[in-house]
Order: C-alpha cells, then structure tokens, then sequence
C-alpha cells in the first residue's frame, strides 16, 4: 500500500471505530424516533387544558362555553377574583378575561406559565368565531350571508415551461427541486459544521506534537497533507452513504403510506432524473469539499490543536452567512439582487445557486458556469492550501493564525524564487 493510502486508512478507521462518529451517525434517527413517539403517544396531550372564562355577560361566557374544541374545556367562573385563586390552586391551567366594546370582543388571557404560539393562535381563532357571530346578528344576517362575506378569494399559483411552442405545467419538477435544494443546504451546513472541526484537528495533530519532523523523513508533505484530508472526507461520505440506506429502507417500510403516496404521485421521473437535480447534488459536494479544504487550510496554521476552534471561526461564520442567505432570503425573494450575486461568488454559491435554479430564476448554463466557478475555486484552492502546508508545517509562530499565515507565504515565494533561479 502507498503512503498515501497508509494515512488515508489509519485517518478513517481512527475516526469511524470513534464514539463520536457512533453518536453523530444516531442522532438524526434519534431525534426522529423521539419526535415520532411524541406525536404518536402524546401528540393530542396539553398542558394547558382546563380554562376559565371571566365574562361581563353571561350570554357571552356562555357562547364561549359551548364551543367544542378537542384541545381545551371551558368552564364558566363567575368573578376575576374567583378565577384568580383557582389558577393559583391549579384547580384551572389558565383563565380568559372578556369584555365587550360595542361590536368588538376584548379577550384578555392570564397563565402561570407561557402558553405558546399555538394555543394562542387557537384562542384567537375561536374569538374571531365569536366576534363574526355577534356582529352578524348584530347585523341580521343569516349563516349562509355570513359565510359568503367571509369567503377568500380564490388564488393559485402556477409554475409552467414552454416546449415547441406548447405551454405545459412544471410544477411537479419545481417542487421536488425546492425540496431536493433545501435538502442539500440543510445537509451540507450540517457536515460543513460537524467536520471543519474534525479535518482541522487531524491536519493540526500531529505539527503540535512536534513529530513532523519524524514523519517528513519518510513522506512529503503534500502526501501527508493529502492523506488526512482524503481521509476525513471519506469518512463524511460512509456517513451520507449510510443515511442513504436507511433512507431506501425507511422508503420500503412506509412507501404504502397515504402521505407517501400522495408526494409521490406529484413526483415525475424527469424531476428525479433531470439535469437540475445533478446540478444541485454537484453543488452540495463541491460545497462540502471546498469548505473542507479552507479548513485544513486554517488547521495547517495553528501551533496546537486546542487552536483549532479559533483558527477555523472564519469558515463557520462563513458558512453560516451563506446559509443564512440561501435558506431565508433565497426562500423568500429567489430574484433579489443579493442572491443573484451572492450566487456567482464561491463558499456562498453553494447555498444560493441551487435555490435559484430550483425556482427557475436563472437559466441552467448560468447555473454551470457558477458550477464551473465554484469548481476551479476549489482545485485552485486545494493546490495553494497543499503548497502552504508543505511551507508551514514546520513553522511554529506565537503571533497567531494571521502572523503564521504571512510567514508561510513568504516561506513559499522563496521555495519558488529558488526554484525559478535553478
């Protein structure tokens, strides 16, 4: 075996046999197996599930109370005093104080612990009801008058394609694309977070032992370099692999079900198999891989290996921002000039690119020549960053990641001065 594969194997076996890679591969599962319970076991339980009403007129309180709803039971309390000693003696979990202002419902609620978005939003649900059905009697209007008032106006939204001069619905590949671009973001932030740290630390462990020196007798640097970084990244792709297969196990186990089924009928082959999907995997990988390489970058520069987390700050903010661009602004405005920008630029065009593409907002040779952008960076940048590690690796400077940074690249430009005047 080469001395590349040596290192490659040893860095892989080392971090797959670890407990942390035990942990980071079950987690998800984990997350998914306590929320699924959750919802199957105590999905319809409520903490807050007794309330009081407090009413000026009883006829009010009264409407209130015969309201059905599955998640709360209303009981009627005749004063706010009565209604402040039973919350105190949890005889209620919360009470909902109600006064009338001409035609317009007041409702004010008192709790001893928050009551979430959730329950909120139910509430004032039910006293819209209430405040509609006072003003229609008000009004004297019938059920039916009321309900013809408040209908919405009908709206839909339709994404379509031109094909020899024939329109026809796209909206099936559009969804399937939106979902697949939000998959790969989420994704590749993930492992981009989990392991910058994890690459940095293997690349920095052994220059703060001080046993390069050892280690360069018998291999070149870039070899060296290489190995670990391969090594890492072999490791992040056994971790997609087995989220694949059990992927594929979890689509056999419940493919039968109804929500399933219905996803999957709006699901063509062209969108599973089209040339945007591809590009938007391409995008991930790439992604994942040249925010690696910045890592490695930023651990070749530390002293020690406790100085990783500092050194590699920048990639996580760097990350973090085009996430933060992609996912929410891109989501939101896919045409706003920050995303198309953004979109050009590498790091952050992983995240951009496949929202926009997803939504039809840029063309699909706009798309690869991104692609093509984002690719160069990173063999150019792999290049550099294994040049500076062959320059840096022995060099131990105290004035930080900055001051090391500036002292391998004068190192490196007389390597090349040398070997020009050769």
């Amino acid at each position: 075996m080469s001395k590349l594969g040596i290192i490659i194997k040893d860095v892989y076996k080392k971090n797959v046999k670890s407990v942390a890679f035990v942990i980071m591969i079950l987690a998800p599962f984990l997350v998914m197996g306590i929320f699924y319970l959750s919802q199957h076991f105590f999905g319809d339980m409520n903490d807050i599930n007794k309330i009081g009403i407090v009413a000026e007129e009883s006829t009010i309180a009264d409407q209130f109370k015969q309201i059905k709803n599955k998640d709360y039971r209303f009981e009627t309390v005749s004063s706010e005093k009565k209604a402040q000693d039973q919350l105190e003696n949890e005889t209620i979990d919360a009470y909902l104080k109600l006064s009338i202002d001409g035609q317009n419902i007041n409702g004010e609620m008192y709790s001893t612990s928050s009551l979430g978005t959730t329950t909120e939003l139910s509430l004032q649900q039910i006293l819209n009801q209430l405040q509609s059905s006072i003003r229609a009697a008000n009004l004297s209007l019938s059920t039916e008058q009321v309900q013809a008032v408040m209908a919405p106006a009908a709206f839909k939204a339709s994404k379509v394609s031109f094909e020899n001069g024939k329109m026809e619905s796209d909206q099936g590949d559009a969804g399937i694309q939106l979902v697949l671009s939000f998959l790969t973001t989420i994704i590749m932030f993930v492992f981009i977070m989990t392991y910058s740290s994890i690459i940095s630390q293997e690349i920095a462990s052994e220059k703060g032992t001080r046993i390069m020196e050892v280690l360069l007798s018998s291999m070149k640097a870039k070899t060296h370099y290489y190995g670990k970084l391969l090594g890492v990244l072999l490791v992040a792709v056994t971790q997609l692999v087995i989220y694949l297969i059990a992927f594929i196990i979890a689509y056999q186990q419940f493919k039968d079900q109804p929500i399933v089924r219905d996803f999957l009928s709006n699901v063509s082959i062209k969108s599973l198999l089209g040339k945007n999907v591809f590009v938007i995997i391409g995008f991930m990988l790439i992604g994942i891989f040249i925010y690696a390489v910045l890592s490695a970058l930023c651990g070749s520069l530390v002293n020690k290996p406790e100085d990783t987390a500092k050194a590699i700050q920048p990639v996580m903010y760097l990350s973090m921002i085009g996430y933060m661009i992609g996912l929410i602004l891109g989501a939101a405005d896919p045409t706003n000039a920050v995303i198309k920008v953004t979109s050009y630029i590498p790091f952050i065009s992983s995240y951009s690119m496949p929202l926009r593409l997803a939504t039809n907002t840029v063309h699909f040779s706009s798309a690869l020549v991104s692609l093509g952008i984002l690719f160069g960076t990173t063999i150019g940048l792999t290049l550099f960053s294994a040049e500076l590690y062959k320059s840096n690796v022995l060099v131990y400077s105290e004035g930080g990641t900055f001051s090391s940074f500036k002292q391998s690249l004068s190192i490196m430009r007389n390597e090349r001065r040398k070997k020009q005047t050769k």
